[in-house]
């Protein structure tokens, strides 16, 4: 992968700084920083860094932050829409169990103040589950974000090995499918990561599942153990095989677009997702 160098990147990188925004791209030390930076792509997390739940797959820490929420972070997030190379921005966060909407008030005055400043600025929100929550749901797509994504993670089979008990296969499903039917102009978003264990059916069959929650742009990934700690890598998918499955979710089951590869990551090119799916739309 190329470093992320440049003059682009660079402005980027410092006008972050200038702003003290902190980007997943660095704290998980994404290999495609430099590619989506160079592309005016960055992801932002809101929340805090603590996690209320324990999925098997993922470093971030997890323990109970008793409702603390930082008020100031919607503005300052928003002084991000002053960056003139950042044309995509992606929300996500860690999931808040503790708070009584679980963040979703936060993500959407966040969104909103980040619209209010840029309307042009293209904004994704990468969202826990909420816990199936409907009205949580629409007040994330009421804040005219672009792109609503959530992430099914693996296959249903795996899912109570993989992830947290709370975080349930049909659940994830019926937010994305909440979603598509509340605000049917939002472009909405899901995940699978490869190599744990996952069969081609499977793999198959929840593509074919995302798909009839009305899901329109897909990524596909290989997952690697943060740490000895976490669910082992099963298999390293090969990069022939991304390809078959990129092709199967354009060509077979309709997907506007699917970015398949070992190092594709969520928020991989988002920006260009959203362009090549509102293209395919012909929207």
């Amino acid at each position: 992968m190329k470093l992320p160098t440049g003059p682009a990147v660079a402005d980027l990188r410092k006008s972050l700084r200038e702003r003290s925004l902190y980007t997943v791209c660095e704290e998980a030390r994404c290999p495609n920083q430099g590619e989506c930076w160079a592309d005016g792509t960055a992801t932002v997390m809101l929340l805090g860094d603590t996690c209320t739940r324990g999925c098997r797959f993922c470093a971030v820490k997890t323990g109970n932050p008793q409702g603390w929420l930082d008020p100031e972070e919607p503005a300052k997030v928003a002084s991000g829409a002053e960056i003139p190379g950042l044309r995509y921005i992606v929300l996500t966060s860690v999931d808040r169990d503790d708070l009584p909407d679980f963040g979703a008030g936060h993500y959407a005055a966040t969104i909103s103040a980040l619209k209010a400043k840029r309307p042009d600025l293209l904004i994704e929100a990468l969202t826990p589950d909420f816990q199936g929550r409907v009205d949580c749901i629409q007040t994330i797509c009421d804040a005219e974000l672009d792109v609503f994504a959530h992430n099914i993670e693996t296959v249903e089979r795996l899912h109570r090995r993989v992830r947290d008990v709370r975080a349930t296969y049909s659940q994830t499903l019926d937010v994305l499918r909440e979603a598509k039917r509340y605000r049917p102009e939002v472009v909405t978003k899901s995940s699978i990561m490869l190599g744990l264990g996952e069969t081609d059916s499977e793999i198959r069959q929840t593509m074919v599942d995302l798909r009839e929650a009305g899901v329109e742009i897909l990524t596909l990934g290989q997952y690697l153990q943060p740490t000895k700690r976490h669910i082992a890598v099963e298999e390293f998918v090969t990069p022939e095989k991304f390809d078959q499955w990129k092709a199967v979710a354009e060509q077979e089951l309709g997907f506007a677009y699917c970015a398949s590869g070992p190092l594709v990551r969520s928020s991989y090119k988002a920006a260009e997702n959203f362009v090549m799916s509102r293209q395919a739309l012909n929207v």
